[in-house]
């Protein structure tokens, strides 16, 4: 399971390097797409084998599943990490995410986001900001605390 924050660089290359906490779990491959809210989503092969399988239950004829399919797939990378660590984020993703140099990497249970710094800011703040109307939210989804 991935959990914590990170602050971490982007290389001229375009390379990012992962944090050591997650390494072991990303070490089969890791596949980033497009995420929500600005954000990119990284998740290690297995994992996004499980998504797609998922997905492909969906009926196709459904608008939505077609355009969600279209948003994941159609930017995803597949990649290995290297010796060090690192993960190529290729150049239409750090568009997306806005990410230039500096990067937030944090653990989202089965997968990793990876932010712009300031993106993850605005985004978290909102959030500290009513915690119990997201909880109340939760709870109409039926999801207890």
């Amino acid at each position: 399971m991935f959990v914590g924050e990170f602050s971490h660089t982007i290389d001229d290359k375009g390379r990012l390097t992962i944090p050591a906490k997650f390494r072991e779990e990303l070490e089969g491959g890791v596949v980033i797409t497009r995420g929500l809210d600005g954000c990119l989503w990284a998740y290690p092969r297995y994992e996004w084998e499980k998504l797609a399988e998922k997905i492909s239950q969906q009926p196709s004829t459904n608008r939505a599943v077609r355009n969600f399919v279209r948003f994941m797939f159609s930017s995803a990378f597949d990649s290995i990490p290297d010796r060090q660590g690192r993960v190529i984020i290729p150049q239409n993703l750090r568009e997306y995410a806005d990410i230039q140099s500096e990067a937030t990497v944090i653990g989202v249970m089965n997968r990793v986001e990876i932010w712009k710094p300031d993106t993850w800011t605005e985004v978290f703040s909102k959030v500290e900001e009513d915690p119990e109307a997201i909880v109340a939210q939760l709870h109409e989804l039926g999801f207890e605390i």
